[in-house]
């Protein structure tokens, strides 16, 4: 096992540069922004932001601003944080001895002295940041490359595959998949490959005649261009390019933000499909990653065309704007826990109950990261 872990760390540190400089660009965007729509929304609640940090840990370097709110930039550069006046830790924990001693004009800027709206607003304003962001860098993409129209053609139907057993026949065309509009046959793929074993009903033209036809995707590994294994859905179909079809097609701007939209809830709901496979067994936890992950596909993307770093920028912002909804105590979900009870009961929790749920929190985001991390070796170990 050893020797599996040299390899995936050599593996890395051979592409460091290439890996970890798209990696930076990315996580700082999308962190950045996040971090931002903290900042904009308490400052519109009237708090005093103390200090906004990209990463954690000793400060590299940095400016105050004329409200006095330190901006810098530290030695971790895995996150980072914003920290209003009241708090006690860069998670948002207050401290008590502190909001005791202040007096009444302190209070109108400290965070933990706002009412729970105000501060729910500006908690849950981080992940609403990273959802906005996702959908301007799809929506701007589409209108600069216009959107793919490929003809949802089946050119091949694979012997023996699950698309042969449903009645796919070569000519056929795919017009709809359970009721959803079928453009392109991108829009396919990006449908049966997140609906492993899952009846899918298909309505396709064949000879001038609409046909419906039920089928469900198999579960397949298959590798990418860079050697990636992924775990994806598949029906056993082709589509050939012919010189006449269309690639593309422009757009406008208002269809160009319900396909930024559009791709954001693909990429929750297919976040919530993967955890709920895992909660029943269908999924793999292997396919878990981690930083080393991340920096590792932010490498290959770059090495694509930057196109496909904003396509990956845009993913993790959605990424991690959801998984900071989860209610884990330490994370905004947590936190929005923490206010939505505080809301019922008309107080808050006691302190010691806040503080056991951070501990709480804390532990279960070091095994996530841990567990993550180690995915990630194995992963590379295996690449």
């Amino acid at each position: 096992m050893s020797e599996f872990f040299l390899h995936g760390f050599n593996t890395l540190s051979h592409g460091l540069i290439g890996y970890i400089i798209p990696f930076l660009f990315v996580l700082t965007i999308v962190v950045f922004f996040h971090e931002l729509g903290h900042f904009l929304v308490a400052r519109w609640a009237g708090v005093k932001v103390l200090t906004f940090s990209l990463g954690f840990g000793p400060e590299l370097f940095g400016f105050n601003d004329r409200h006095g709110t330190r901006w810098k930039v530290s030695a971790v550069p895995l996150g980072g944080y914003v920290k209003f006046f009241g708090d006690d830790t860069e998670a948002s924990t207050p401290s008590t001895e502190a909001l005791a001693r202040m007096s009444e004009e302190e209070r109108e800027g400290s965070f933990h002295h706002k009412k729970v709206g105000p501060r729910a607003a500006i908690v849950a304003a981080g992940p609403i940041a990273n959802f906005l962001l996702a959908i301007v860098i799809f929506a701007g993409m589409s209108l600069y490359y216009g959107k793919p129209s490929s003809i949802p053609r089946v050119d091949v139907v694979q012997p023996d595959s699950v698309a042969a057993s449903a009645g796919f026949k070569e000519g056929d065309v795919v017009v709809s998949i359970d009721g959803s509009s079928i453009e392109s046959f991108a829009d396919m793929q990006r449908i049966v490959s997140t609906n492993a074993g899952s009846e899918l009903v298909f309505r396709v033209k064949r000879d001038g005649a609409l046909v419906t036809l039920k089928a469900t995707p198999a579960l397949k590994e298959v590798k990418d261009l860079f050697g990636n294994n992924h775990r994806i859905g598949v029906l056993g179909i082709q589509y050939n390019a012919q010189p006449s079809d269309p690639k593309s097609a422009p757009v406008g701007y208002l269809e160009s933000l319900k396909i930024g939209v559009d791709q954001v809830w693909f990429i929750i709901s297919g976040t919530f499909k993967f955890v709920g496979s895992l909660f029943v067994g269908a999924g793999s936890s292997g396919d878990v990653g981690g930083p080393l992950r991340i920096a590792q596909l932010s490498g290959q993307a770059a090495s694509l065309g930057f196109q496909f770093v904003l396509q990956l920028c845009a993913a993790l912002s959605v990424s991690i704007g959801l998984l900071n909804l989860f209610p884990v105590p330490l994370l905004d979900g947590g936190h929005l826990l923490f206010y939505s009870v505080e809301a019922a009961r008309g107080r808050p929790l006691s302190d010691r109950a806040q503080e056991m749920g951070f501990r709480i929190g804390l532990g279960l985001v070091l095994m996530l990261m841990v567990f993550a991390t180690y995915n990630d070796i194995l992963h590379l170990a295996a690449s």
